[in-house]
């Protein structure tokens, strides 16, 4: 299959993904309760189209305390029924970009700052570093562990103006035969979470994740009708 052709299914992937009952666009609720939370108390009072689900987080103090608190997703979201489509760059080859990922000591952490923490940090295990050439220049970047996946949080000249103002995320992808090389395909740059409902709490680019050359590729933005806002909603 052409990559081009494979960049169009991604994308029409992430705009049902983000539409759907539990999709980003579908969270109208974040509720931290501190203690674990009755859960089936919370389905029992919540309507038919909600779905509750258990979060947890370490807290920001420092202490190392788990936060416990619940997430309300709604089939019927406002922002579903507002949401256009997701505007995006098109495909270009020369954003596949290949790597060098070098892992380090296991349980190494990196303060990340947090888009709804008023300047605290939180620390996420970052399980190596990834050397990668732009534009000529030598860069050292940090991706986290999410789930398994090295996730890079990035910012640009262009979050902001012609993309999202708090930076972009990049699955980046390991190399089945080489596990010491990695591809970045910045076409498949995407707009966080919390571009899509206030009740995320998104990771921040750190410095290191900071380009200074215009990354014109992947997301822009989230287009929504009749000039709905999310934090409005």
């Amino acid at each position: 299959m052409p990559a081009s052709d494979d960049h169009a299914r991604w994308r029409a992937a992430r705009e049902r993904s983000v539409a759907s009952p539990t999709g980003n666009l579908s969270l109208v609720e974040t509720r931290w309760t501190g203690e674990r939370p009755d859960i089936d108390a919370a389905r029992s009072a919540a309507s038919d189209t909600v779905e509750v689900t258990p979060i947890q987080r370490t807290a920001i103090d420092g202490s190392g305390a788990i936060e416990h608190g619940l997430r309300f997703w709604d089939a019927d979201a406002s922002a579903i029924r507002a949401f256009d489509r997701i505007d995006a760059y098109p495909y270009d080859p020369a954003w596949v970009l290949e790597g060098t990922f070098t892992p380090v000591a296991e349980g190494r952490t990196v303060p990340f700052e947090h888009i709804r923490d008023n300047g605290g940090t939180r620390d996420l295990v970052v399980p190596g570093d990834i050397a990668l050439t732009l534009d000529g220049h030598d860069y050292t970047l940090a991706a986290f562990d999410d789930g398994g996946k090295l996730l890079l949080v990035f910012g640009d000249p262009t979050n902001g103006d012609e993309t999202y103002g708090a930076g972009r995320f990049l699955f980046v992808q390991h190399d089945e035969n080489d596990p010491q090389r990695v591809v970045l395909d910045f076409n498949r740059a995407f707009v966080p979470p919390c571009g899509f409902s206030a009740q995320y709490n998104c990771p921040l680019p750190p410095a290191s994740n900071r380009f200074p050359v215009p990354v014109r590729a992947g997301e822009k933005s989230v287009v929504f009708r009749d000039g709905f806002d999310i934090y409005a909603a």
